[in-house]
């Protein structure tokens, strides 16, 4: 491309508190070449021409031509006939129209976000760097940008969020953290400064809604969920002692497995009773709002006295619904024969096969409840008790974190202070799955480990 600096930059509108998009407005004038539209390809392939032809990002470097509706415009990175070479001259004299000129007109949505933004804030603000990061929370369409501003950014907030919902196009809703995590409920106090207010996030194959400011929601942990999923089969039990709005709870019910979801905090108990319902997985979940350490040691205890009823998971029911219509339809009348015998209701589930222990801060730490928690079972029934739980005891998936950032030290440590608050050394092939690093000194892990059977029934 010829030695031609065209001014890329927005208009500065320094200081101003609301976004005005139409003020963002900028004209290139430059040289153009009148082609036939069938001669676009080649001319714009000579070899004389490769250099000269406008090379700028997002823009085109042939347009329609305004004045004649059977010619093209071949943009040029000139701005006056007299500064092209001879030889281009010679060959546009020879394979175009002529030379005219053509305004290439910028606005708002040319421009990016740090662009945008470098054009508005205060310089004294620019030079401490443009506030354009932000934690993304859902998928495509369903997204939220999660933002820390410094305190200096904070009259600019809405400007600022509007910036950055226009230029991603992925996002509903931008909010910007006011305050430290709350340390009970793991929450930010967060507020809107662009978009909708309430936050839908798509995950696990299932839909989520709930209010930032009132409960906790992690998007990096979205692998994890999937991968703890992963381990339950349908129609087993799940224990979810720290549910929060339901990110293992609701995609596990999904799956066919009966979940107990428990969060001590009401908001996301709430939240995760109406994204039962958003799912249509309500049969398959009670949820409670407990301390987790009395929700571990009554749970076990509740399932045993009120089992879950059998019901077909939601895929199969889905197949059943399916089956029935095609039959009324005639194009698949319903089998018989002795494979297709009624066998009777399955059991109903009575018996734990998953705990969850999603509070990585200080899930650990009740690792005590587990001291005696099958034993009400056994001593109401010992018969029955073998039958259903056998010498398979629950899987327990307990997240902590440690300050040990290698192996076999981060082992060594979570080993120590698990078995100190469970009163018994983690089974030998108790698994420590790193999770993610949280911080520069900080790591998050999940132990999943078969619970021991004297600790279950001390």
């Amino acid at each position: 491309m010829p030695n031609v600096v065209f001014d890329l930059n927005p208009p500065v509108h320094r200081g101003v508190m609301d976004l005005d998009r139409g003020k963002f407005q900028k004209t290139l004038k430059v040289l153009a070449a009148r082609i036939t539209a069938a001669q676009t390809g080649s001319i714009k392939g000579a070899d004389v021409l490769r250099r000269e032809i406008l090379d700028l990002p997002k823009i085109r470097s042939v347009e329609p031509d305004p004045v004649d509706g059977g010619s093209r415009l071949l943009l040029l990175g000139r701005i006056t006939q007299d500064t092209l070479p001879s030889p281009v001259r010679e060959f546009l004299a020879v394979n175009s129209q002529g030379l005219t000129t053509f305004d290439v007109n910028l606005d708002y949505d040319y421009w990016n976000a740090d662009e945008i933004l470098q054009a508005v804030l205060p310089e004294e603000l620019i030079r401490e760097g443009i506030p354009s990061s932000f934690t993304n929370t859902g998928h495509i369409g369903k997204c939220s940008g999660h933002f820390n501003l410094r305190e200096e950014y904070l009259p600019y907030k809405h400007l600022i969020g509007q910036v950055i919902l226009d230029k991603h196009k992925n996002l509903r809703t931008v909010v910007n953290k006011v305050d430290t995590i709350d340390t009970q409920f793991r929450v930010f106090k967060m507020e809107v400064i662009a978009g909708e207010e309430d936050f839908n996030v798509n995950e696990s194959g299932c839909v989520f809604a709930f209010d930032f400011s009132k409960v906790y929601w992690n998007s990096r942990l979205q692998a994890e969920h999937d991968r703890i999923i992963s381990m339950f089969q349908p129609s087993d039990v799940i224990v979810d002692v720290f549910a929060g709005v339901g990110p293992f709870a609701v995609p596990a019910a999904k799956k066919g497995c009966y979940v107990l979801g428990n969060d001590l905090n009401p908001s996301s108990s709430e939240a995760m009773q109406a994204n039962a319902e958003r799912n249509k997985v309500q049969p398959w979940i009670r949820v409670s709002c407990q301390d987790g350490r009395e929700f571990i040691r009554g749970s076990a205890t509740q399932i045993w006295r009120e089992p879950f009823p059998h019901v077909d998971s939601p895929r199969a029911l889905k197949q059943k619904q399916k089956a029935a219509r095609r039959a009324r339809e005639g194009n698949h009348p319903a089998v018989s024969g002795p494979d297709s015998e009624p066998t009777g209701p399955p059991s109903p589930r009575r018996r734990v096969d998953h705990f969850v222990m999603n509070l990585p801060a200080s899930a650990i730490e009740f690792l005590d409840a587990f001291r005696g928690v099958l034993k009400p079972l056994r001593d109401e029934d010992k018969v029955e008790f073998g039958s259903v739980y056998g010498d398979l005891m629950p899987m327990v998936h307990c997240h902590c974190f440690t300050k040990e950032l290698e192996m076999p030290g981060a082992e060594e440590d979570l080993r120590k202070r698990a078995a100190a608050h469970m009163g018994a050394e983690l089974p030998a092939g108790a698994l420590f799955h790193f999770v993610r690093r949280v911080a520069p000194n900080k790591d998050m892990y999940c132990i999943s480990f078969r619970l021991p059977r004297d600790i279950a029934l001390s």
